[in-house]
């Protein structure tokens, strides 16, 4: 499975009537049950196959904890929504920063599981950097559940960089 060409083109981005960004990036994970998904996504071990170390308490208000060590940012926030083995989501932020609301949802399609990843920029902060990051992360997840981990893809990252620029008019 190449996600890569199976998702030839990048998620979507638009502007809130707040003035803050909205992103929604989708990729179907063929040959993959939404369980071995879920696991990518909430098990330590999995967490940092494909995003970074890390840990997140299964329960409304649980704690997240994601250190992204090679770039110094580190989440401490808390589950927000959680409906188990479908739906989670928290902000990836931390302390007194802006909400930075990710949801996370798992939906079968025939033949594997469509991630449906919804994220929340503030106004005043970089909406397509933070796409591409997630872009990124997609791609070694895909990589991860496949038992091939891969370091982050920095050349799909500025492709992914330039793309959401472009939906945005800059």
């Amino acid at each position: 499975m190449n996600v890569s060409e199976q998702n030839s083109s990048f998620g979507t981005l638009r502007t809130l009537p707040d003035g803050s960004y909205e992103g929604r990036l989708e990729r179907t994970y063929e040959g993959h049950g939404r369980d071995a998904l879920w696991h990518m996504l909430t098990d330590p071990a999995g967490i940092a196959q494909w995003i970074a170390p890390g840990s997140i308490e299964l329960r409304q208000g649980g704690a997240v904890q994601i250190d992204f060590q090679d770039s110094g940012i580190a989440i401490a926030s808390t589950v927000l929504e959680l409906d188990p083995g479908r739906l989670l989501a928290y902000s990836w932020s931390s302390g007194n920063e802006p909400a930075r609301p990710l949801r996370w949802q798992l939906d079968e399609v025939p033949g594997g599981t469509r991630l449906t990843l919804t994220v929340h920029t503030p106004t005043g902060e970089d909406p397509a950097k933070a796409c591409a990051g997630f872009e990124g992360h997609l791609e070694m997840l895909a990589g991860a559940l496949e038992g091939v981990p891969i370091k982050f893809p920095f050349q799909l990252y500025l492709a992914a960089r330039a793309a959401y620029n472009q939906q945005l008019g800059r």
